[in-house]
């Protein structure tokens, strides 16, 4: 039986990050559907403010009726929003290199300051400035230089003002935390993390306990890992179909 299966990209990126994902994935099981998030790829036109449920919105009206869901860092926390609201149209969900959120309001206002300020200097500059910037974070210093080429390419694909308006609406600071909602996910969920991350190796395990069907997966590589281990990924998807 062939399985519909929606990919949701992370901040900065497009559905071309779901390339080499797909290409580990037989075709005659899946048929995958990559999609730009609003402020992104040709979604970059997007109705400001972009927001989260929006986002949802925009997934759902381009989606099928069912179908099997896959979010990577921002994709995955718009992911998340998606399967609480519309449980009845998910399968099963695969959170790749993602969190619920900033469970501390104090925290999370900072992070929304910290956003709006660099939302500020992204339309200031170029998309190859906020590039720069972006991948000179040091949760990517140590990703093999393919991979930088491969994020760096992905994320020119992208303009200023669309990746600016996606953080001042669906940043970090500004999502709620839905920590405690975790136990309402009542579809299998798999959450992985690479090996390298060690933020998210820490925040793995504790959403897995939270959720009824959930497991914990921790692969080889760093916070990018759509591009440095796509395999993992695919085989993560084989792996909970079968199971």
């Amino acid at each position: 039986m062939v399985e519909e299966i929606v990919l949701l990209h992370g901040f900065g990126g497009t559905r071309h990050a779901w390339e080499a994902v797909l290409a580990h994935l037989p075709a005659e099981r899946y048929r995958p559907l990559a999609l730009d998030l609003p402020g992104h790829g040709d979604l970059t036109d997007a109705p400001r403010p972009i927001g989260f449920d929006g986002c949802v919105v925009s997934v759902l009206d381009r989606s099928p009726s069912r179908f099997a869901l896959v979010g990577y860092s921002m994709g995955g926390r718009i992911a998340l929003h998606l399967a609480l609201a519309a449980p009845e149209r998910v399968e099963r969900l695969v959170l790749v290199s993602t969190s619920p959120g900033i469970e501390d309001p104090g925290e999370r206002a900072l992070r929304r300051d910290a956003d709006n300020r660099l939302a500020q200097e992204i339309e200031r500059g170029s998309i190859a400035d906020f590039t720069a910037r972006w991948r000179g974070q040091q949760m990517f210093a140590e990703d093999p230089p393919a991979v930088d080429r491969l994020a760096r390419a992905d994320q020119s694909r992208n303009r200023p003002d669309g990746i600016a308006a996606a953080l001042r609406g669906i940043g970090t600071g500004e999502m709620s935390s839905l920590w405690g909602r975790l136990c309402e996910l009542g579809m299998p969920l798999t959450v992985i993390a690479g090996d390298r991350d060690a933020k998210f190796c820490s925040l793995g395990p504790r959403m897995a306990e939270l959720a009824p069907r959930a497991s914990f997966l921790t692969v080889a590589g760093g916070h990018v890992l759509p591009f440095e281990n796509p395999a993992a990924i695919a085989q993560a998807l084989e792996g909970q179909r079968r199971g």
